[in-house]
């Protein structure tokens, strides 16, 4: 398997990056804007990204979805239900059943 043609490119704010995807997500970026703290902290930039995409940025959101409905959005992973089924038991919610 050959390896993928990484090229430079430079967001608006001017960080310089190399992708070797289309996507458009500068990695500088996106590590400038990640929440020092809150559930949103805990997961990666493309499962953060498909929350906050979907309008879920609170705790109390995330608990009126389902996990089937949740684990549809683009970017969420299997890896992330374990991290938000925790933060929301530590503030006595759960996902919808």
């Amino acid at each position: 398997m050959a390896a993928s043609q990484k090229n430079v490119r430079t967001c608006s704010k001017g960080h310089e990056y190399y992708k070797s995807s289309d996507c458009p997500t500068c990695p500088v970026c996106e590590q400038e804007r990640k929440p020092e703290n809150g559930f949103l902290a805990l997961l990666s930039a493309p499962a953060r990204r498909a929350l906050e995409h979907n309008g879920i940025t609170t705790l109390q959101q995330l608990a009126t979805y389902s996990e089937k409905e949740i684990m549809k959005y683009h970017g969420m992973g299997p890896a992330s239900l374990p991290k938000l089924r925790a933060a929301l038991e530590e503030n006595g919610l759960s996902f919808r059943k």
